[in-house]
């Protein structure tokens, strides 16, 4: 018997980066919403808006990075 999840565990990898991607754009825009600099956050989060934007995206999933990221912008306006 078999207990090896049925998703292809490459997915399960590609999702996983994408979700942390998502993790790590929230928590920039997190810290960055506090009103103190933090240079870091400041890096997390152009760096994630990079990664959504460009072509490696689309190697990782489906969806579409520019739309994500949009979508991220909203909920952010939303919580703050």
């Amino acid at each position: 018997m078999s207990t090896a999840s049925s998703m292809d565990p490459y997915q399960e990898l590609a999702n996983a980066v994408v979700l942390q991607a998502v993790r790590d754009y929230r928590d920039a825009v997190k810290k960055l919403s506090r009103g103190k600099t933090n240079t870091a956050a400041e890096q997390m989060k152009n760096e994630c808006e990079r990664f959504f934007k460009s072509g490696h995206f689309n190697i990782f999933t489906e969806l579409d990075g520019k739309v994500l990221l949009s979508q991220l912008e909203k909920e952010a306006e939303y919580d703050s």
